[in-house]
């Protein structure tokens, strides 16, 4: 296993795990995806397909968990979390997602395996090119966490060909982008005007995992 990947089985607890895997969703194509943005700031939320007292029951009792991971991860980087993104993605059986390392908002990325009971989990690999590839294996309720790096965190995902697959993108995020280049030790003017110069990769991939 790839250092840095965090997997936590059974994440939520049961009663929260199955109104998630309920949520009344859209059909979607074969080759598409669908995407259901939640957010929680200090003060207020930003809902779409979950309703408030879930993504506050969310927050109240797994924002604390994943906050203290990104301190283990990255002490400096949690100092500068502003909000949170609960992102529900439902994906085509067809669709694959290309290999990406993350847009630099996002300080500690998630996903939790929703349904089916089988699919495709989260592809990493050592380069862009997709060498050494590693597949986490998809489990019903497992989490998969890690913290973006620029240009090293590799990974991707698709379809099993078999089922639409659907997953929420639990991501910690933060508004000081120039900071994050800062902590990493890597060049902001340059790592800002790739993703800005890439505008489809710079607006999707905020939430894809």
């Amino acid at each position: 296993m790839k250092k840095n990947i965090h997997i936590i089985d059974n994440f939520f607890d049961n009663e929260t795990f199955s109104r998630l895997a309920e949520l009344k969703l859209d059909d979607v194509k074969a080759n598409a995806v669908k995407v259901y943005h939640n957010k929680v700031f200090k003060d207020e939320t930003n809902l779409s397909c979950i309703d408030e007292n879930l993504i506050k029951k969310i927050h109240q009792n797994y924002h604390s968990k994943l906050f203290r991971l990104l301190q283990e991860i990255s002490m400096e980087k949690s100092k500068i979390y502003d909000y949170s993104d609960l992102t529900i993605i439902k994906t085509g059986k067809d669709y694959k997602f290309p290999i990406h390392d993350d847009t630099p908002n996002k300080l500690l990325s998630g996903v939790i395996y929703l349904y089916p009971t089988n699919n495709s989990g989260t592809i990493f690999y050592k380069n862009k090119k997709g060498d050494e590839k590693e597949m986490i294996e998809w489990k019903q309720n497992r989490g998969v966490f890690f913290s973006r790096t620029e240009r090293e965190t590799w990974h991707s995902y698709e379809g099993d060909g078999i089922s639409n697959r659907v997953a929420l993108v639990y991501n910690l995020m933060t508004n000081n982008i120039k900071k994050v280049f800062e902590i990493e030790g890597r060049n902001y003017f340059l790592g800002n005007l790739r993703w800005k110069l890439n505008p489809y990769l710079y607006r999707y991939l905020n939430f894809y995992i």
